[in-house]
């Protein structure tokens, strides 16, 4: 395990004691701030008007807003449910290697800060979206409030669960079908700023080095942070640029890197290896990206905006269709559970819901698995 990770980990553990001896150990209120392992929630009432409001507003839309969740909740789920089958069955194949769902820790796995805002924006129009339809259905709402889970933040609306289960089966497809379908249309906006209002004014400025791989050529000679903007004289502008070069070069070739290293430009000899998925073309062993700065200046603000909005459109995507996995707790799952009772006798149900569990609990093993051995390996 890395030290930077060993670090974070005790830094979080050391964070979270101490929140837990100053506010633990309270019984839970329908207010206030209440303290578990891991698991810290502030709930207020003072909002619910607010989502009253907005409900109350047009109760129409919002119903039409919801049967579009559920549309998208079941066309969702088959994906998932087909994209993480298929992952696992390329984990099996491969003796492990692969996995398609990747850990989410800000500061990780995920930039700290664009990861943490991204969060809490995934967060707080999913559970919003879950408290407006369900007003709009006539549904009561406890408590709204904010909940950081170890080190990720969120926001949660909290219906009256005995009146959701008394419910119609559509108006509780419609309200658990709406978180996911509100993280989807936040990702589209997203892209939408991204590339109508922040790509115009970026340009291509050298290849950015993300990561160095510990038993690659550029180990000890590339920092993560680098900007790759030349290679023999050649002049490196974006991924294009980068390709053409390494697909002419040969294992052994010794090439001159000229980085950008926190201000200063740097001329570094570096001896090309192997390719690892063709051994006839050199190699350097880093993860490289695309570095862009502004052309109208101002990167200080620029950019940051443009890796916000990236970030709110990955994790949206990402964690609004993970959501609608057909597992419980989740919302996917709770569709399909209600389903399931409501067509089929409960002789039948039950056993078809272990089996989805089981299933559904299986997959997600074997997608996440490869990714926690990648992080502590």
């Amino acid at each position: 395990m890395n030290t930077a990770l060993i670090t974070v980990i005790i830094g979080i553990a050391a964070f979270w004691v101490i929140l837990y001896a100053l506010f633990g150990r309270r019984e839970e209120k329908e207010e206030g701030l209440t303290v578990d392992l891991f698991i810290a929630m502030w709930r207020t009432k003072r909002l619910l008007g607010f989502i009253d409001g907005l409900a109350r507003r047009s109760r129409r839309f919002w119903k039409v807003y919801a049967d579009v969740g559920i549309a998208l909740g079941f066309m969702g789920m088959a994906y998932v449910f087909y994209a993480l089958l298929r992952t696992a069955l390329k984990t099996i194949q491969s003796g492990g290697e692969g996995g398609g769902v990747q850990l989410v820790i800000p500061g990780v796995t995920i930039p700290l800060w664009y990861g943490l805002i991204a969060l809490a924006v995934v967060m707080v129009v999913h559970e919003l979206s879950h408290g407006i339809v369900a007003r709009a259905e006539n549904l009561p709402l406890k408590s709204v409030g904010l909940v950081l889970l170890a080190v990720i933040p969120g926001a949660f609306v909290e219906p009256d669960e005995e009146e959701l289960e008394r419910a119609s089966l559509r108006t509780r497809l419609r309200v658990y079908g709406a978180g996911s379908l509100a993280n989807v249309a936040t990702a589209l906006l997203a892209v939408l700023i991204l590339n109508f209002a922040i790509s115009p004014v970026l340009q291509p400025s050298g290849i950015l080095v993300s990561g160095v791989l510990e038993d690659g050529p550029a180990h000890g000679i590339l920092q993560k942070g680098d900007v790759i903007v030349a290679m023999d004289g050649v002049q490196i502008r974006d991924m294009e640029n980068f390709i053409n070069f390494m697909n002419g070069t040969k294992p052994g070739q010794m090439v001159t890197l000229t980085v950008l290293r926190e201000g200063q430009e740097l001329n570094l000899p570096l001896k090309l290896g192997a390719h690892p998925d063709n051994p006839e073309k050199g190699y350097i062993g880093i993860y490289p990206a695309q570095n862009v700065v502004s052309k109208v200046g101002a990167d200080w603000l620029v950019l940051p905006l443009f890796f916000t909005f990236y970030w709110i459109y990955v994790l949206n995507i990402g964690i609004g269709l993970m959501n609608l996995f057909p597992l419980v707790p989740l919302d996917g799952g709770r569709m399909l559970d209600d389903v399931f009772k409501r067509y089929l006798p409960e002789s039948v149900a039950k056993p078809v819901r272990y089996f989805t569990i089981g299933v559904g609990l299986f997959l997600l093993a074997l997608n996440i698995l490869p990714a926690i051995m990648n992080l502590t390996g």
